[in-house]
């Protein structure tokens, strides 16, 4: 059995129909279906763009534009009905016109091919879903904003390698999570911009054979811009793996976060509680309250990737112009999207709703995060650096064989590693409020640096 072309856009020069399996291989409707009011939107603004040309009269303009208004209608009371033959959504929409309107709908893919057609559907679908992801995407960074500011003076161990390292504010680290989101919404909003280009008009590759004025079309779609060549515009797919590309970092960045909050609420570390309601249990270990949200956050970040990689591939090796390679472009891009926009709010409410054990990150403190505060104090007294760190070395090893803290060392200890070291100074200089007010510089953790960075977080937010 064979499946008949004659619904299709293109089915005139085959004299047999299609075989079934070669039908449900080449069909894409299954993914693009959520084209539809995109595919209805480029469609009328082409009618539109017909009719300024002379190609439509007004009245057969108007005919048009009513029957897509009522398909659009029918998508957006889910009573659009599809048909076997509807090989994707430009077949489904312009077959359901056509029982419509008349045969009046055969003038509206005039000097229009698929290949600009599903190019200029899937922009105004990218720069709708950019849209989306930008407002979930600022609202996740409010939401760690709003934590920075809650939590302001909470002292916790920073960390590099793994290890502790210096003394600093909760805040601080919330906010390190911040800035790599914020560039992430700045490089969305640079796909948008390169995204906005159009390429109706360029037919197939060559460009169209009427005299449509693409300057009005773009203007009429909402595109910054006419893309230049009509051979590219039909094979550009940059804005796709551009989008992937920012979907894929912005996954890293959520994955980081999300490995920190993981830790941090396990019983070994004890700084944070997550609440109930972005927890889940264990089937078989009744104590468990795992966090299943920061972990799937972590997980999907692997799927973001290989997108990036799996549209990049198809890519390569295609020459100019459209391929059938090019049906695979959405699927990527679609479930890229899903994952982020099911991700962002929920992490977005998870930190929100979280608890911070501050009497916890106060006390895993160690004294020997206060090292480099030792060494800088030798300095500022005139010792080399080189020799200040050696110094400091020594009293940390000192430390270590006693099986004490720095704090704990005894003050002849610290006299005879060097004299500076006087009560007084060793007084001022084994605190980690010291510690902290000691890096005041833009961009520190010190209190007033932290606050003077929130205030920038909020300038950041309110220019979005």
């Amino acid at each position: 059995m064979t499946k008949s072309a004659g619904n299709t856009l293109w089915g005139g020069r085959f004299s047999g129909g299609t075989d079934p399996q070669m039908w449900a291989l080449n069909a894409s409707i299954m993914t693009d279906r959520r084209l539809a009011f995109h595919d209805i939107r480029g469609s009328k603004a082409w009618v539109r763009a017909l009719q300024r040309a002379g190609v439509l009269t007004e009245s057969e303009a108007q005919t048009l534009l009513d029957g897509l208004t009522q398909v659009a209608a029918e998508f957006a009371e889910g009573q659009f009905v599809f048909a076997p033959t509807d090989e994707d959504i430009h077949t489904a929409v312009e077959r359901r016109l056509r029982e419509l309107v008349g045969e009046v709908a055969g003038k509206l893919h005039t000097g229009r091919s698929r290949n600009d057609q599903v190019a200029t559907d899937f922009r105004l679908w990218m720069l709708d879903a950019i849209a989306r992801l930008t407002t979930a995407l600022a609202d996740l960074q409010r939401a760690l904003l709003a934590r920075a500011e809650a939590d302001f003076g909470t002292v916790m161990p920073g960390y590099t390698h793994l290890q502790q390292a210096q003394p600093v504010l909760l805040s601080h680290w919330w906010l390190s999570h911040f800035w790599p989101l914020q560039r992430d919404r700045e490089r969305l909003a640079q796909v948008r911009e390169r995204t906005a280009a159009l390429p109706l008009g360029a037919a197939a590759l060559a460009g169209t054979a009427y005299p449509v004025d693409r300057q009005a079309l773009a203007a009429d779609l909402g595109f910054r811009r006419v893309i230049p060549n009509s051979w590219d515009a039909v094979s550009d797919r940059d804005f796709a793996a551009e989008f992937l590309f920012a979907a894929a970092l912005l996954g890293v960045h959520l994955s980081r976060l999300a490995e920190g909050v993981i830790l941090f609420s396990s019983a070994e570390f004890g700084f944070l509680t997550l609440s109930d309601a972005y927890s889940t249990g264990s089937s078989l270990m009744p104590q468990k309250k795992n966090p299943d949200a920061f972990e799937l956050a972590r997980g999907k970040s692997g799927a973001l990737i290989g997108a990036l990689t799996g549209l990049l591939a198809t890519l390569k090796g295609l020459p100019s112009a459209y391929d059938k390679d090019l049906q695979e472009d959405k699927a990527p891009v679609f479930r890229a999207f899903d994952d982020l926009a099911a991700l962002l709010p929920v992490l977005a409410n998870a930190l929100r709703t979280l608890e911070v054990h501050p009497e916890r990150t106060a006390a895993a403190i160690g004294a020997g995060t206060l090292a480099t505060d030792l060494a800088d104090f030798l300095v500022k007294q005139g010792v080399p650096f080189r020799e200040a760190h050696h110094i400091v070395g020594h009293l940390v090893r000192e430390a270590e064989q006693r099986g004490v803290g720095l704090d704990a060392l005894p003050a002849e200890t610290y006299r005879a590693a060097h004299p500076a070291f006087t009560a007084d100074a060793l007084e001022s200089l084994l605190s980690p409020q010291a510690s902290l007010a000691h890096r005041a510089v833009e961009g520190g953790t010190a209190p007033e640096a932290v606050k003077a960075q929130m205030a920038l977080a909020r300038e950041a937010l309110s220019s979005e």
